[in-house]
């Protein structure tokens, strides 16, 4: 007897508290719009028994859509900003799956918003936005096609920008990918000091391939602390293409999905970087009437106020068109391969008719979605920064019909700083090269 009574408490207390459970999941999901799935199990600090992501693309089950990162974004509402790469007539139906506190998982529809700049390939840059559970602070969040899918089967991505904290960076230079066993170790070395003279404090490199003296080099800054390396092997997912255009074959993304590394490192850099420079391994933004860049957005910034996104014209310094300017103190320089930058004062002029290929310095915060020359939402306005203040010096191999050598343009700009910047190599090579 003593049993049954025990029991039937037992039963009526377990009811109540389920009782009380339907009524509070019933009053969130009213509230938030959100489903509670079930209770996930605990082991530590652990409130998710999903696997982390191994790369930095990670494809879902279906193999048709590709997560990079999720960043908290409250700069309108509290949402969870997830960039991924998906098929642009297949991208329908996703479902963010929350960790939250007490080993909660609350799962929502996503909204996907497909980025406007895919350059006619199949697959391309979308954000699929999730509004943030209230009260859930999650530190995880993943992402699948079913709305009902056992967390413990899905990777579970750390969600970034949590903290918002003072930059500790004026400058950090976003270069998209560096691809095609890239061996141009003495230019780079040039830029990246060139880089710093100018102000920047970090460089983001999004690295599919290099030569193996460029791993080293690569290593060597990173280990000082300018540079920071991303894996992008992009390869093992989708079929590229080196054109950004799409060509009417088998490929499916461009350009090494150039357009997803640019805005992933604005994300990437929203909170630790005052502004971000938006530019290739062989381009410098190269100020005229400034010796920093700090110098020139103050300056930029107080004649533009209403102004987040400073675009700079795009000037060719062809490789084949070389001067020498008696420069001395540079022997170490013949021991790294590639282009020596001081030797490139003749650009060839741009034709109105010939798309210039622009690029920008940005406040992340602003920035919503960008393309590769122009941003594409914003919250703030662009200006374009004129020829006299600045221009992006482009050191690479000319095109296909180049400018008559008697045509070009001398421009030695860049020896104002050949003093500072021979010194600064030289100190890095003979570091790099003991």
């Amino acid at each position: 007897m003593s049993n049954m009574k025990h029991s039937v408490t037992f039963k009526l207390l377990v009811g109540t508290i389920g009782v009380t459970c339907i009524v509070l999941c019933f009053n969130l999901q009213w509230l938030v719009k959100l489903k509670p799935l079930r209770r996930t199990s605990t082991d530590g600090n652990l409130t998710c028994r999903g696997k982390l992501p191994e790369d930095t693309i990670t494809p879902l089950k279906d193999l048709r859509t590709f997560i990079i990162a999720p960043y908290l974004d409250n700069r309108e509402r509290n949402i969870v900003r997830i960039l991924g790469i998906v098929h642009h007539t297949d991208a329908k139906e996703l479902y963010c799956y929350f960790c939250c506190a007490n080993t909660t998982v609350l799962q929502s529809k996503a909204e996907i918003d497909v980025h406007e700049d895919r350059f006619g390939f199949p697959y391309g840059l979308a954000d699929i936005i999730c509004a943030e559970p209230p009260q859930c602070r999650a530190a995880h969040v993943a992402i699948d096609r079913s709305p009902s899918e056992d967390i413990a089967n899905l990777t579970v991505f750390p969600i970034r920008n949590r903290e918002t904290a003072t930059p500790t960076a004026n400058f950090t230079v976003c270069i998209s990918t560096m691809f095609g066993n890239y061996s141009n170790g003495l230019q780079f070395i040039q830029t990246i000091e060139m880089y710093k003279i100018l102000g920047a404090q970090k460089v983001t490199i999004y690295l599919n391939n290099c030569s193996r003296q460029m791993e080293e080099v690569l290593q060597y800054y990173t280990k000082e602390g300018t540079v920071e390396v991303i894996p992008w092997h992009i390869q093992r997912y989708l079929k590229m293409s080196k054109s950004w255009r799409y060509p009417n074959d088998d490929t499916e993304i461009g350009y090494y999905g150039q357009l997803s590394t640019l805005n992933d490192c604005i994300y990437r850099n929203m909170y630790s970087s005052k502004f971000v420079v938006l530019n290739d391994q062989d381009e410098i933004i190269l100020p005229f009437k400034h010796r920093t860049w700090d110098n020139m957005m103050e300056s930029l910034q107080r004649e533009n106020p209403n102004v987040a996104v400073f675009v700079f014209e795009n000037h060719l310094f062809p490789h084949t068109a070389l001067t020498d300017g008696n420069f001395t103190n540079m022997s170490l320089w013949n021991r790294v391969p590639g282009f020596n930058i001081l030797q490139h004062t003749l650009r060839q002029p741009n034709s109105p008719d010939i798309f210039n290929s622009r690029k920008m310095i940005v406040d992340p915060r602003a920035v919503i979605q960008t393309s590769v020359h122009s941003v594409l939402k914003q919250y703030r306005d662009s200006q374009y920064v004129p020829l006299e203040s600045a221009l992006v010096y482009h050191c690479r191999d000319p095109p296909e019909e180049p400018a008559p050598t008697s045509s070009l343009i001398e421009d030695k700009n860049i020896w104002r700083f050949n003093e500072t910047l021979i010194r600064n190599v030289n100190n890095m090579l003979n570091h790099f090269l003991k």
